[in-house]
């Protein structure tokens, strides 16, 4: 069975299937594609763009979307293997996650990160736990390791602004109220690595993304004829940067190198100055929400090179392209 929770599930050729679809059917919308089917999405955390976005992909075209909010509305979900069940986790996904397939053509769910490591988040245990139990294919909505569906966003707007991925980007860490998740990131430098840009990822030390992760992207970039460099230099990531992707990001857990607090890193909050050090053509995106004057400066929000409204619109169109591919597989 097909799932996709994983930029890997795809690899360069799917991603690039995807992307195509995905602008066509931006400039030529397609008919009742989902009609008589049913997706069952599962929220373990809060939503606004992705639960919207996927909503509307599924109604927009002739299907319907069942919401399933874990702990508010439905019992709390035991995903570890021979657990003692004892606490406030009443239903396990052994029998909770089988039963859904039972009612839907597809499940799509969202887990974030419980902040206990990058190695408990390489093994992404409630998306993995899903996919194992799933009698029907599975998307992911984010997830501790990937938010793969952001990262095709992401590279669509990259390839609608300049005309292809293989571009230079930079990935740049910005700071925030508390240590954030590593999903985004992750995302967003696999899909650039398997659309061939050659990415820049500037990061305070301390702040370096999984091992694993960057071997994986690694791998997708010799394949396609793309680059990736590590930086500690923000400004000499920006230069000429066709385009601009700040996200907030915890410290690493795995690269034994102590990270500076982010109270002290504010000056890594992207401001007009620091766009101005990219091409003249550049523009800035970013997964959203943003915390306006802490993670971006209100100058590059409201700025000319800001794409993150668009870039927003365009999770529904990639990700009725995910839903339809999957739909015809199964």
């Amino acid at each position: 069975m097909k799932h996709f929770t994983r930029i890997s599930d795809l690899g360069p050729e799917g991603v690039q299937q995807i992307l195509a679809k995905a602008a066509t059917w931006k400039r030529e919308r397609p008919g009742a594609i989902f009609t008589d089917r049913i997706l069952g999405m599962v929220f373990f955390n809060p939503s606004l763009r992705t639960r919207a976005s996927f909503e509307a992909a599924m109604l927009r075209h002739g299907g319907h979307a069942i919401v399933l909010e874990v702990g508010a509305g439905t019992w709390k979900l035991e995903d570890r293997d021979g657990a003692v069940m004892n606490g406030d986790r009443a239903e396990h996904v052994r029998e909770g996650v089988p039963v859904l397939g039972r009612y839907a053509d597809l499940l799509a769910v969202r887990t974030f990160s419980g902040g206990e490591g990058d190695a408990v988040d390489e093994t992404d245990p409630v998306i993995n736990a899903f996919r194992r139990f799933s009698t029907v294919p599975v998307l992911s909505m984010e997830s501790a390791r990937e938010h793969p569906h952001q990262g095709l966003a992401d590279l669509l707007t990259i390839q609608e602004t300049h005309g292809s991925t293989k571009v230079p980007v930079t990935l740049t860490w910005a700071p925030h109220i508390k240590p954030l998740p590593k999903a985004v990131p992750n995302s967003f430098l696999l899909t650039a690595a398997a659309c061939g840009a050659d990415i820049r990822v500037a990061h305070p030390k301390g702040y370096e993304l999984a091992p694993e992760v960057r071997a994986e992207a690694e791998a997708y970039a010799a394949a396609t004829g793309g680059k990736i460099t590590y930086t500690n230099d923000q400004d000499a990531a920006l230069e000429g940067s066709a385009a601009v992707y700040a996200k907030a990001w915890g410290p690493s857990t795995s690269s034994g190198i102590e990270a500076a607090p982010m109270a002290d890193l504010a000056a890594w909050m992207p401001t007009a100055a620091h766009l101005q050090k990219a091409s003249r053509e550049a523009i800035f995106i970013h997964c959203l929400p943003v915390r306006r004057n802490l993670e971006v400066h209100d100058s590059v929000l409201d700025g000319p090179w800001s794409r993150v409204v668009d870039e927003a619109e365009n999770r529904f169109h990639v990700q009725r392209a995910t839903i339809h591919s999957l739909l015809s597989q199964s």
